[in-house]
């Protein structure tokens, strides 16, 4: 995670991560750094407006204490405008809440989706499946 400057260290700023289902997370942090689909970013106190879309990846959450927690996301959008973000998740897991075992399972149906390609597999289906599995355990630490 790059650095904070003197000027960012101790400055919060507002983070709201919702997904169709529930509110993950909400508070102040002090940073926010996430997969954009033209790259990973991060966002500081005091961040321009911004507005963008997420892809499958490692999102960290720094909060106003200094504690980093680790989350898995399969894509989305994030908002930054006033010391607000808000990222609307597709789903988001905290690293501590990922199943490593449906994890390795959803893993190897995917790429056994790919190995064969029978007529009839989705095979950017497979791929996506695959990217989110694959995601999900290196965050989970495996």
């Amino acid at each position: 995670m790059a650095e904070l400057n003197d000027t960012a260290v101790g400055k919060t700023f507002k983070l709201d991560v919702v997904t169709p289902q529930k509110v993950a997370f909400s508070g102040e942090v002090e940073s926010l750094t996430a997969p954009g689909t033209s790259g990973s970013f991060q966002v500081l106190h005091d961040h321009a407006p911004f507005l963008t879309t997420i892809t499958v990846g490692e999102v960290k959450i720094l909060n106003q204490h200094g504690s980093e927690a680790l989350y898995s996301t399969s894509g989305g959008f994030v908002e930054i405008n006033h010391n607000r973000a808000t990222f609307l998740a597709e789903t988001i897991e905290m690293k501590e809440e990922i199943n490593v075992d449906r994890a390795r399972s959803a893993k190897e149906r995917a790429e056994e989706r790919l190995l064969k390609r029978e007529p009839g597999v989705d095979i950017a289906r497979a791929q996506a499946a695959l990217a989110r599995a694959l995601n999900r355990l290196k965050v989970a630490g495996e």
